[in-house]
């Protein structure tokens, strides 16, 4: 009777099933495997339920991705009111790589959603919003959202599929290729990558900031859209 009584206890005090949590866990998984793996057979094993359990919280497994995306998306800081648009802009745009980092296989699905969530389209009107207080035509803060973004998914997927991550582990892969490389082949990598990238302090975070900066100068929110 004792070990009855435990059951029930131990079964009282699990958490119920969510969507919240469904989308959470499907957030791990992908994180963990990518988006392949992403079955919901997958998502239930962690949660201790049946597949079909999903059923009850999530219409199927495309919700669950318009559900992960909101959830990216919650995460990312949106754009503070107290700053000019271009400090905003800067800081939102350090947000958005950190964020995705953490999630690399968002990085492909961000825009991809038809049904976008509550978190999505309060960040996308952030965003407008604080261009347009900066003084952007709303054609003008259109090409200024395509742009910064478009910079920003192409920084963080390079970034992922660079064969290094951090100073020790560059100067291990440029290294071996130097030594790979026929003497005297390329020379103007050759002198990249001995003049700059294994450089003591470099680190390929700063070319973020620095074609960040590019693209904040270029804007201008007094330019009306050219055609």
């Amino acid at each position: 009777m004792r070990e009855a009584g435990q059951g029930r206890r131990k079964g009282a005090a699990r958490t119920p099933l969510s969507r919240d949590r469904v989308i959470r866990t499907a957030v791990a998984v992908a994180d963990e495997k990518g988006t392949a793996a992403l079955t919901m057979r997958a998502i239930a094993q962690p949660l201790g339920v049946e597949a079909m359990s999903l059923y009850h919280h999530v219409a199927s497994r495309d919700d669950i991705l318009d559900g992960m995306v909101d959830a990216v998306f919650s995460e990312i800081a949106l754009p503070p009111h107290d700053v000019d648009w271009k400090s905003a802009m800067r800081l939102r745009a350090h947000s958005v790589r950190t964020v995705l980092r953490s999630h690399p296989w968002a990085v492909g699905l961000l825009d991809s959603r038809a049904r976008p969530g509550p978190a999505t389209l309060r960040h996308h009107d952030a965003v407008i919003g604080t261009l347009r207080a900066g003084g952007f035509s709303v054609a003008m803060a259109a090409h200024a959202f395509s742009l910064i973004d478009s910079y920003l998914y192409g920084f963080v997927m390079q970034e992922l599929s660079l064969p290094f991550n951090g100073a020790a582990e560059l100067e291990d892969v440029a290294g071996a290729i130097l030594r790979d490389m026929p003497a005297d082949a390329y020379p103007h990598l050759t002198e990249l990558a001995i003049e700059h990238a294994l450089k003591p302090g470099y680190d390929y975070a700063d070319e973020f900031a620095f074609g960040l900066a590019l693209i904040l100068d270029a804007l201008h929110p007094d330019e009306d859209a050219r055609a």
